[in-house]
């Protein structure tokens, strides 16, 4: 599992490589960051976990902290975040498990969920 960070702020990453040279991972980082302005972002692959080819890029859990997220209900909140994901989600990601809070919520709550253990496909 990837557990590589980007918490640095606000700045917004750009490649030079061309979209379908980067990683899965790095287009949904770009794409939420340009969508929610996050205060916080963390994108875990979790592909390993699960019964799929080596390198699939297909399961994901993002912890995003946006202020964007006051007053929103959870539902409206995964909303916003499928929104920013949907050309990788139209793109073959099977999976998209979403944390999506406040700057408070996340200074209450500290650690984002775990995704359970694959019960599928042999693994």
């Amino acid at each position: 599992m990837s557990t590589d960070t980007a918490s640095e702020g606000r700045a917004s990453t750009t490649s030079s490589m061309p979209d379908d040279r980067r990683g899965r991972r790095e287009r949904l980082l770009e794409s939420l960051r340009a969508e929610l302005d996050p205060e916080h972002l963390d994108v875990f692959d979790e592909s390993s976990g699960h019964n799929v080819p080596e390198g699939a890029e297909s399961h994901f859990r993002v912890l995003v902290v946006s202020a964007r997220f006051a007053g929103m209900p959870r539902i409206a909140r995964h909303r916003e975040v499928h929104r920013a994901a949907a050309e990788e989600l139209s793109g073959g990601m099977h999976a998209l498990a979403i944390d999506a809070w406040t700057p408070q919520e996340w200074r209450q709550r500290g650690a984002p969920s775990r995704s359970p253990h694959c019960r599928g496909g042999g693994r």
